[in-house]
């Protein structure tokens, strides 16, 4: 899947794509043909980076209620012959979660088109975990012979089906199915499920794969034969290095993370970064400048792994490097440094937006530092970020930043998180907001009365509603 273009922050379209939540109150005051083009192209042309984990399907959906929208053009979206040619969960995820969402709120036409998806479209089995939350028994039953229908009645047919049985999400069709009096689907259903569990004991008691021997060379050995066919195993070999060595394999492990192969060199450089080993450091340092890229990488995983004062103390002489190690090494202050380490996270904060923009890796770490070492001056560039970046949780991070370093968050950007498309920001919101703002009030209420909103949301809403709080 191609990066999503992304439109400016200070467009409807931008604000809509990134799930902000001035692209909710931007779009009730814009003109609503306008607004719901808008919304539209965000649900049919998933704009998240990282669809797995970035919320956007409550927002939307929301929004569709507010604007009164119809579900036209989801509709076409999900009946596009291009759905039996690119059948990535990403082309239709997000337009079905929005019409589960919907269906949740009462919309009888997106549980019809939801219905009509499960017989016939390509993501058949996320429209049906949709229904299997949303639907009532009657309407699951009456899809069961159209989606028993799409495995034929051969060896491969059956176990494609016990497969489907075994690998669902939500198991409640399946299991209204399996109670089903009739031959072609009780039966059947049931027989698919009991293939499916023999199936999963049988993945269960068959051996992994390739296993290390029981000595520190053996663990090297296969840690290089894995590196050789593509996989990374050092973590794994780091964790059989524990388990085999003694005080004596000491030097050979340290002599295999200075020169050692690849492979060994990185499971022995993991090793030492767990075990707190003094010279790992040492290590670590002229590692990180190799010209292999998977012990340079290593290197700086093992060092961010290390929890203990010496890797901290190390931080503060690495952190003004121009290099990876360097950036590394910043990282490691803003989660585990102190109030003199703020400069240094500050400083790394700002060379990272400079030069990477708003979206860097880097920042996520960076920017929860600013927050937890309370650095007030890092306000302008959390804003800066938070407006800009694409990823919502990157967003959900400057906010809460945000609230321990700004006191205009407040009146300011906590408003407008109400409507955010992360329940998180929300939450953060929900605790930091102005009640003076009418909108607030109103906000706070609606989600409060909202079955939809995450439980942790509404927790906060009601700490700031409750029978004591006069403000709302």
């Amino acid at each position: 899947m191609f990066d999503p273009f992304i439109a400016p922050s200070g467009t409807l379209l931008g604000l809509l794509q990134r799930g902000r939540g001035d692209g909710t109150l931007h779009a009730l005051a814009a003109p609503r043909p306008e607004a719901l083009a808008a919304l539209n192209h965000c649900v049919v042309s998933d704009p998240r980076h990282d669809w797995q984990v970035e919320n956007r399907s409550l927002y939307y959906a929301r929004l569709y209620l507010d604007l009164d929208g119809g579900i036209e053009e989801i509709e076409r979206h999900l009946a596009d012959p291009d759905d039996h040619i690119d059948t990535d969960d990403s082309r239709t995820g997000l337009a079905l979660s929005v019409l589960g969402h919907l269906a949740s709120y009462g919309r009888d036409d997106a549980l019809a088109l939801l219905r009509r998806y499960a017989t016939t479209g390509a993501n058949w089995t996320w429209a049906l975990d949709e229904l299997a939350l949303r639907d009532d028994d009657a309407g699951l039953r009456s899809l069961a012979l159209p989606v028993l229908a799409r495995f034929p009645a051969t060896d491969q047919g059956a176990a494609d089906l016990a497969a489907a049985v075994r690998d669902s999400f939500e198991p409640r069709p399946w299991r209204l199915w399996a109670d089903d009096p009739r031959e072609a689907v009780g039966a059947r259903v049931r027989a698919a499920g009991e293939q499916g569990s023999f199936d999963r004991w049988q993945r269960q008691m068959r051996p992994g794969g390739p296993r290390p021997g029981w000595s520190v060379q053996a663990v090297f050995d296969w840690a290089q034969q894995a590196l050789e066919r593509g996989s990374e195993l050092h973590v794994p070999a780091a964790r059989c290095l524990t388990a085999v060595a003694g005080p004596d394999d000491l030097p050979q492990i340290v002599e295999a993370a200075r020169s050692g192969p690849e492979g060994a060199r990185c499971a022995a450089l993991h090793y030492l970064a767990e075990t707190g080993e003094p010279v790992v450091l040492d290590l670590i340092e002229a590692a990180a400048v190799s010209p292999s890229r998977t012990v340079a990488h290593t290197a700086i995983a093992a060092f961010e792994r290390m929890t203990g004062e010496a890797a901290v103390e190390r931080a503060r002489r690495w952190a003004h490097r121009p290099d990876a190690l360097g950036a590394s090494a910043a990282g490691v202050l803003a989660c585990r440094g102190t109030a003199q380490d703020a400069p240094q996270v500050l400083g790394a904060l700002r060379e990272a937006v400079r030069g990477d923009g708003p979206d860097a890796p880097r920042l996520w770490t960076l920017v929860d530092g600013a927050g937890r070492l309370g650095i007030a001056c890092a306000a302008p560039v959390l804003r800066h970020v938070y407006r800009e970046t694409s990823s919502s949780h990157l967003r959900g991070r400057a906010a809460r930043a945000l609230a321990a370093t700004d006191p205009s968050f407040a009146t300011g950007f906590a408003v407008e998180c109400l409507w955010d498309c992360e329940e998180t920001t929300r939450e953060v919101a929900a605790l930091h907001a102005e009640t003076g703002d009418i909108r607030v009030a109103e906000r706070l209420r609606r989600l409060a009365a909202d079955p939809a909103e995450e439980a942790e949301v509404q927790t906060a809403v009601r700490s700031r509603i409750g029978p004591d709080t006069s403000a709302v």
